[in-house]
């Protein structure tokens, strides 16, 4: 039952390793011969010098892990190996006391839990966590042993100990020596109560994208939820609170009124702040208070999920992965930030789905960190670019986040990502890339290109949707689809809501709505821009006073390099929804900067006023490119410059002018939610 070696394995034991050469007891050095114990994958990797040299699945306890006396708990962190028991014993002894019993287990089915085969005892070396009085591994008989619990192993079983195999414990008692080092990685992430189990989960902030696929996503499997937002409180977003209500998810003003004995659990984002009625009226009555990422972590540990991450392109590759899977027949669930034009149009928000299999495809956030906790069947890492954070601590974040991937990792080629890529399936456009993207064509609405012999059509544009549609294809080949299987779902593919979406044409003028928000979204979308008009409007709204002062000198450098002399920049004020963020400067002092180097960049004081300046510049051949984040009434601001280009007077639009391109309906995607 052992797993070969390979670099992924070394790679993810070395990560949990290095986390633990800080705990207290830990030795000051990585061990060159160590056994990591790995509950969140249930596994076990043998390490000589910084290699792995072995693995086999095990069981760690039922109840967790936890080193108190009575726990039924695995103790966590640092042991080594204090005797062995069996040396000579034969496959199937069962022991008691740590003394042959003269009994054989035979292969038959028994609910007794058996000790077998062979015994390592464990001696703890952090006091107060395995070592010490109430908590001592070696007197709490802590063991690594056989099992005839064999059929459950890969999943927590165990009273406390260890389980392996009857033919891996032999193996590993042949590998082991006294006093070798065992170290036990302990999970972190939280308890929540049951999502089915009755209790009504109140999300503060519903309309948010990421609460809203969550809220949906609980609803959708089952569950009980409720919501609250400031947005709704002010009667704004009326259909986004219709789409709630027909899926059973009732919305509550923002006062703490929906905090009732019937509430199991309140969920927020780090963007609802401590001040807000819900939460005080949560912690007043003993309501547990969830973090949204802790809410992900409890989906994505119950599927077998494909976790994206990267600074950018994270929703489109996973509305790409989503598309291939259920094109596939593979009947994925989804739970993003982007809206779905498949789903939006079966009337749902379009950024959850809960299908029948057991794959779930999640967009993994790492702008605040979370993405920590999330134990994915496979990871996949895009990019690595300056956003919310540096550099260097997204790169943290991504390496704990391989290190708690349980079956795979996709990487992009990216130079700056090779210290994240140790047995990971690399895609991008270089030699080193073994998903390569080749004989790529661009085209102002589509583009082109091979991977080995198969050939690809996206009906999306743009350099980064190619490098996003590799990523997507690496992915679903480690979950077993093949190439040819792919091409037709990606060629069905239409984009997601506000990724580079036109708005529609008007004497001669596009219109295009994007999310970008960074410094590379904003570069892609201008460029791809480019590839479909003489001449571009730049129309940019940053978001919070923090992001824009963290990507102030970004935005600056970006705008004057890549717009040219001909083009132009808008930018309206910083958009800020409450809260206590420090209000010290203005876009208009980012738009000196950018004027200063060349750039053609006006400050826009109001929305009515840039409305008529775009219709007043915009001439035949020109492209509008309305771009930011996290303000849903953007769109509402791109369809009204449609309107007013097409009726410069005031002229009410017509209804075709201002709707939303048809989108193709995704092939094998259900037409309602599962009940």
């Amino acid at each position: 039952m052992s797993y070969p070696p390979s670099p992924l394995l070394t790679a993810r034991a070395l990560d949990l390793v290095r986390q633990g050469l800080m705990r207290a007891g830990a030795p000051a050095v990585l061990p060159a011969r160590l056994l990591v114990v790995d509950p969140e994958r249930q596994l076990a990797v043998w390490l000589e010098d910084g290699k792995a040299a072995g693995a086999w699945p095990v069981s760690t306890a039922r109840a967790g892990i936890g080193g108190k006396e009575g726990s039924f708990r695995t103790p966590p962190g640092w042991h080594r190996v204090s005797a062995w028991i069996g040396e000579d014993a034969a496959p199937g002894t069962v022991f008691a006391s740590r003394e042959p019993t003269g009994e054989t287990w035979g292969g038959e089915a028994l609910e007794d839990d058996l000790i077998l085969t062979r015994i390592l005892t464990l001696e703890g070396l952090e006091e107060g966590v395995n070592r010490g009085p109430g908590c001592d591994s070696l007197q709490r008989y802590i063991y690594l042993h056989g099992t005839n619990h064999e059929s459950l192993l890969g999943r927590p079983a165990s009273h406390g100990c260890v389980r392996f195999s009857n033919a891996d414990v032999c193996e590993l008692f042949g590998r082991l020596r006294q006093g070798d080092f065992v170290f036990v990685a302990a999970p972190d992430a939280p308890s929540i109560p049951d999502p089915k189990g009755g209790g009504r989960f109140h999300y503060a902030g519903v309309g948010g994208s990421g609460m809203s696929a969550l809220a949906q996503f609980q609803a959708m499997t089952g569950g009980k939820a409720s919501g609250s937002d400031r947005a709704f409180d002010r009667g704004e977003r009326a259909t986004l609170r219709a789409q709630f209500e027909r899926l059973g998810i009732e919305i509550l003003p923002q006062d703490g009124s929906g905090l009732g004995p019937d509430c199991a659990a309140l969920v927020v984002s780090t963007a609802v702040e401590n001040q807000v009625a819900d939460v005080v009226a949560a912690r007043a009555l003993g309501i547990p208070v969830i973090h949204r990422s802790e809410m992900l972590a409890h989906f994505v540990a119950a599927y077998r999920t494909i976790a994206v991450t990267g600074t950018s392109g994270k929703s489109t590759v996973t509305a790409m992965i989503f598309a291939i899977l259920s094109g596939a027949g593979r009947d994925p669930s989804v739970i993003t930030g982007g809206d779905l034009p498949e789903l939006s149009a079966q009337g749902l928000p379009g950024n959850a789905w809960a299908g029948r299999s057991d794959l779930l495809v999640v967009e993994a956030d790492e702008s605040d960190g979370s993405l920590v906790r999330y134990t994915p069947a496979l990871g996949v890492i895009l990019n690595l670019q300056r956003d919310h954070k540096e550099m260097a601590e997204v790169a943290a974040i991504f390496a704990t986040l391989r290190a708690r991937a349980r079956e795979a990792l996709v990487v992009g080629d990216a130079e700056n990502l090779d210290q994240l890529a140790g047995g990971a399936l690399r895609f991008g456009f270089g030699p080193r890339a073994q998903i390569r993207g080749e004989d790529v064509e661009l085209g102002p609405d589509s583009s082109r290109f091979r991977v080995e012999d198969t050939h690809f059509e996206l009906s999306v544009p743009g350099t980064h949707n190619v490098a996003n549609a590799l990523a997507a294809i690496a992915a679903c080949r480690v979950i077993g689809v093949a190439l040819e299987d792919m091409a037709g779902p990606l060629a069905n593919f239409s984009g997601i809501g506000r990724r580079f979406q036109s708005v529609g044409k008007a004497q001669g003028v596009e219109v295009i709505d994007d999310f970008a928000h960074n410094a590379e979204k904003i570069t892609a979308a201008i460029r791809t821009a480019k590839l479909r008009a003489g001449r571009v409007l730049a129309i940019y709204q940053p978001h919070g006073y923090g992001p824009t002062r963290f990507l102030r000198r970004d935005f600056v450098a970006t705008f004057s390099r890549e717009l040219g002399p001909d083009d132009r920049l808008f930018m309206l004020e910083v958009f800020f929804v409450g809260g206590t963020a420090t209000r010290d400067f203005s876009s208009a002092d980012i738009v000196a900067e950018i004027s200063a180097l060349g750039a053609n960049a006006e400050f826009a004081p109001s929305r009515e006023w840039l409305v008529r300046r775009i219709a007043q510049e915009a001439r035949p051949g020109d492209l509008v490119l309305v771009m930011g984040a996290r303000d849903p009434s953007l769109s509402e601001l791109a369809r009204a410059m449609l309107a007013r280009i097409e009726a410069p007077q005031g002229v009410a639009a017509t209804t075709e002018a201002g709707a939303a391109p048809a989108q193709p309906s995704l092939a094998g995607l259900p037409k309602q939610f599962p009940a």
